[in-house]
C-alpha cells in the first residue's frame, strides 16, 4: 500500500467518525449533552404574562401586573441573575402545593437580587387560566408562558414541577424533579450563598 492509499484511507475514517458523530449529536443529543447540576443552563424563550411590582415602602403590599403584547424573554434577560427557574403547569397539583413556598422565597430573598422565574407550559390560548391561577395563589414573582413546550425539551424534563437554581455565571446549581419546599433551611441557605458571590 502506497502512500498515498495510506492516507486515503485515514481520510476515509476521518470522515465516518466525522458523520457518526454528527449524527448522534442530532439524535442522541440529549444523552450526550445532559442538562444537569454543573452544565450551563440552556437559553429558552417565553412570553412574560405577569411581572412583579415590587414594595417601595416596608410596608407596601407585594402585588403584580399584568403584561400584554411583550417581547418574549429569554435567559439572556437574567444574565448575571441569581435565578429560580420554574417550570410548571395550572393543571399540576403538585405545581400548586410548591408555589406558596416558592412565593414566601421571592419575598425574603427580592431585595437582595433573586429572581424568580416560573414558566408555564399550559397549551396555547390557557393564558387567562394562567393569571387566574397566579392571582388565586397570590403570586407576586415573574410568570411565562411557553405553550410550545420547547422549554421541556430544552431543559430535558421529566414532567412538571421542575426547576432549577442558576448561579450569576449561568450555571445550574440545583435540580429538583418534582415539588418541594422552597422555603427549608437549606434552600434559603444555598440561595443566600449564591446572592453573595460576585
Amino acid at each position: 500500500m502506497t502512500v498515498r492509499q495510506q492516507w486515503a484511507v485515514v481520510a476515509g475514517v476521518v470522515a465516518v467518525l466525522a458523520i457518526g458523530l454528527f449524527v448522534a449529536t442530532r439524535t442522541m443529543g440529549d444523552q450526550l449533552f445532559p442538562v444537569s447540576v454543573g452544565g450551563k443552563a440552556p437559553d429558552f424563550t417565553a412570553t412574560p404574562l405577569l411581572e412583579p411590582v415590587y414594595p417601595t415602602t416596608p410596608n407596601a403590599l407585594f402585588t403584580s401586573r399584568e403584561v400584554d403584547a411583550a417581547k418574549p424573554k429569554s435567559l439572556a434577560d437574567y444574565k448575571g441573575d441569581v435565578v429560580l427557574l420554574n417550570i410548571w403547569a395550572t393543571w399540576c397539583d403538585p405545581c400548586r402545593a410548591e408555589m406558596p413556598s416558592i412565593e414566601m422565597l421571592h419575598r425574603q430573598f427580592w431585595p437582595r437580587g433573586l429572581k424568580v422565574v416560573a414558566v408555564s407550559v399550559d397549551d396555547p390560548g390557557q393564558q387567562k387560566t394562567i393569571r387566574d391561577f397566579a392571582r388565586e395563589l397570590h403570586l407576586t414573582f415573574e410568570i411565562l408562558h411557553n405553550p410550545s413546550h420547547d422549554i421541556e425539551k430544552i431543559y430535558q424534563t421529566t414532567g412538571v414541577p421542575e426547576t432549577f437554581v442558576l448561579g450569576r455565571d449561568g450555571t445550574i446549581r440545583k435540580k429538583i424533579i418534582g415539588a418541594t419546599d422552597w422555603n427549608s433551611q437549606g434552600t434559603r441557605a444555598l440561595i443566600a450563598q449564591l446572592l453573595a458571590e460576585q
